[in-house]
């Protein structure tokens, strides 16, 4: 996935033309599927999933504690985080020489919760619900 994915349409990247064939301009529901496939392939990283349920529930943190809590090496962690940054799902702030990062959206917290709540109930077996 590149920097200029659709999910960096946030940040006034203009979207690329998903799933349109030659000749033909793709509808607003191809795009929206398109998107949505990029954002569950970004979240398809177990490290990039860790980063943003730490970001989600533990508020702002730094790389150095980001690299703590998730267990990866520092510059792998320091990537993740940049493609995370691209795609416009986390803000960045600078306190003195660090660099704080956040969560940028509410949904993309519940996504997270969902994927790992499903994956609570297929480890423990319990029933699915709606």
């Amino acid at each position: 996935m590149s920097a200029r994915m659709h999910l960096s349409a946030a940040h006034g990247v203009q979207p690329r033309t998903g799933g349109a064939s030659p000749g033909r301009p793709s509808t607003p529901e191809e795009e929206r599927f398109t998107l949505a496939a990029e954002l569950l392939a970004l979240l398809g990283d177990r490290t990039r999933l860790t980063l943003l349920h730490a970001l989600a529930h533990g508020g702002e943190a730094d790389v150095s504690t980001l690299t703590e809590v998730c267990g990866a090496a520092r510059p792998a962690v320091s990537q993740h985080l940049a493609r995370l940054r691209l795609a416009g799902l986390v803000d960045t702030r600078r306190e003195g020489r660090r660099v704080v990062y956040s969560l940028r959206d509410g949904h993309l917290r519940r996504v997270v919760d969902e994927a790992l709540g499903l994956a609570d109930h297929r480890l423990t077996g319990r029933p699915v619900h709606d």
